[in-house]
């Protein structure tokens, strides 16, 4: 069996996008080992993980996406794959503006701002309501209370954390930006916490000033990774929230910059930043029984 596929990022955040709406829906397909095969970036093609793109289920949808790790997981939401995965629609004429896209964590829809000789190059997100509670974010503890500014005991050190989901868990922790190691160190460590009943993204913020975050992320899943459209999002209302940020602001992260809004009168956060198409190739697999 060969798959034709797409290698798309939002700054550095790379994933490799599949079109499955054609593919028998009865033909039994082992999407967690392929995208641990083709995620390899020694033995694979190299990615944070694969997107299908679906058929959309509900009237107001233009299509579906699912979302794997690198390690065969799979995951609700990702603002810079829904990006990209919009750009890759536009691309190829299949978008219609009005319409979204379905994710494990609900119906999201994107705007093209701007585009040149037909490709979609700036893309806002409307990446949905923040959750604060720990019920929401799949922590132990009181489920109607939030975690925000909170001790927590990392066994040689302890640091203040702050949890949002943007439909899926994000953990937050305040302070100079951490080093590669350090996040390496502790990202696992905090991932598989047992406090944390379906694991946890974490990231290391840094507030500039009002305007303006520096992030680096451990994403469930994937690892060290270069951007989190969803971390960013869930930064941003913890900044709020807790260092006196603005509700716009700049997010810088290893692979570019972004911009985060949290609309006061609707409660949803936004995303803006662009997505990049890199290559498409053919992925053969072995049949499987």
């Amino acid at each position: 069996m060969t798959l034709t596929f797409t290698k798309m990022h939002g700054l550095g955040n790379d994933y490799l996008f599949i079109d499955v709406r054609a593919m028998d829906p009865t033909c039994p397909i082992d999407w967690s080992a392929i995208a641990v095969a083709m995620s390899s970036r020694h033995f694979g093609i190299g990615a944070d993980g694969i997107i299908l793109i679906d058929l959309a289920r509900g009237p107001n949808a233009l299509a579906s996406m699912r979302i794997f790790n690198a390690d065969g997981s799979e995951s609700e939401m990702c603002g810079n794959g829904l990006r990209a995965m919009t750009k890759w629609l536009y691309d190829r004429q299949q978008w219609q503006p009005g319409l979204g896209i379905e994710t494990g964590a609900g119906l999201r829809f994107p705007e093209i701002l701007e585009h040149q000789e037909g490709l979609a190059t700036k893309i806002r997100v409307n990446m949905g309501r923040p959750a604060l509670m720990r019920g929401a974010i799949g922590m132990q503890g009181n489920p109607d209370t939030p975690c925000l500014e909170e001790l927590f005991d990392l066994g040689d050190r302890t640091v203040l954390i702050s949890c949002v989901s943007m439909g899926n868990p994000h953990l937050m922790v305040f302070g100079p930006l951490w080093e590669w190691n350090t996040l390496q160190h502790y990202g696992p460590l905090i991932e598989h916490h047992e406090m944390f009943l379906h694991r946890i993204n974490v990231h290391s913020v840094e507030v500039v000033d009002a305007n303006h975050l520096r992030m680096r992320h451990w994403e469930r899943g994937s690892g060290m990774t270069l951007a989190c459209g969803t971390g960013a999002a869930a930064a941003l209302v913890a900044a709020v929230l807790g260092h006196g940020v603005n509700r716009e602001a700049w997010i810088e992260v290893p692979g570019g910059e972004m911009q985060a809004q949290w609309d006061e009168a609707s409660g949803d956060v936004y995303l803006t930043g662009s997505a990049v198409e890199v290559f498409e190739g053919r992925y053969w697999i072995p049949e499987q029984d």
